[in-house]
């Protein structure tokens, strides 16, 4: 595979997931409306894929328990957005996706310290952990406002504790194909999007008495930002095989979305912010992808 068609696929990622949030608030609607269209357009996104990849003979559905923790993940994503979407109504995607960003860095890193073996040496692990230090300053910078108001403290405790049961979810969406044993990604995607949509679907029938949010438009005009996630999610698989990217490549690649969802937020949806916050964003979010870009090599 050529160099430039190499990065093309790598930028699929940065472009799908990065418009995601913005496009999926753009549509607007309620927190249900927004989770129940992204995974309804992420699974007929998924079967397509699948369909043609069967016929084509690369990909294979995995089976058992395999089956079941791929599922599971697709879960723990749909938990983890739903929580992410409710953030958005308190401060808005600018602020809300680059502290979802680090924590899931966070808790991804840590993870594969602890159960994968990752960082091996006290030189990794120090520079790691200083990494994810600098992380936290720059998620910390990212959501940092000039004039301070109480209501504004409020929202932000509020759209931080959603983000932090998020991150839940997030984990679970990333450790659950590893203890399934999934060695082609692209293969867990199917039963991941069939977690999800059932997710949404469970999600939104629990509320159907005070309100059935199967009967709104935007439910079904939030498929199409659920298009842009999974073809985020199906290059970032692609681009993660040695033969095009490799896996940290494609990491960074993909966590440099959250710059684009950040400005895309600011500029399209109109998210505030004043010329010293613009600032000290713009350089929170070159600290967050300076130092993932460190740990992805590390």
């Amino acid at each position: 595979m050529s160099k430039t068609l190499a990065i093309l696929i790598g930028l699929g990622p940065f472009i799908g997931w990065g418009l995601f949030p913005t496009i999926a608030s753009k549509f607007g609607g309620k927190p249900t409306n927004q989770i129940l269209g992204a995974t309804m357009g992420t699974f007929i996104f998924a079967v397509i894929f699948t369909m043609i990849g069967r016929m084509m003979g690369f990909i294979t559905i995995p089976g058992g328990m395999a089956f079941f923790l791929c599922m599971l993940s697709g879960f723990g994503w749909g938990f983890g957005q739903t929580f992410l979407f409710q953030s958005f109504t308190h401060v808005g995607s600018s602020i809300a996706m680059p502290i979802s960003t680090a924590l899931q860095l966070i808790v991804t890193a840590l993870w594969g310290v602890i159960a994968l073996g990752n960082w091996p040496g006290w030189s990794h692990k120090l520079i790691g952990m200083l990494c994810l230090l600098v992380i936290i300053l720059g998620a910390t910078m990212t959501s940092w406002k000039e004039h301070k108001t109480a209501q504004g403290s409020k929202q932000l405790r509020a759209a931080l504790i959603c983000v932090f049961i998020a991150v839940i979810g997030q984990w679970l969406y990333s450790a659950a194909p590893q203890a399934a044993n999934v060695t082609n990604g692209a293969n867990a995607f199917f039963p991941q999007a069939i977690g999800m949509v059932l997710t949404a679907i469970v999600y939104a029938l629990f509320q159907v008495k005070k309100h059935n949010f199967f009967k709104d438009k935007v439910s079904y005009v939030q498929i199409i930002a659920g298009f842009f996630f999974a073809f985020g999610t199906l290059t970032y698989l692609v681009s993660a095989n040695k033969s095009v990217n490799g896996l940290a490549t494609a990491f960074v690649l993909l966590q440099a979305s959250v710059v684009l969802a950040t400005l895309t937020g600011i500029y399209f949806l109109h998210q505030h912010k004043t010329s010293k916050e613009m600032t000290i964003t713009v350089i929170g979010l070159v600290l967050i992808v300076g130092a993932t870009t460190v740990t992805a090599f590390l």
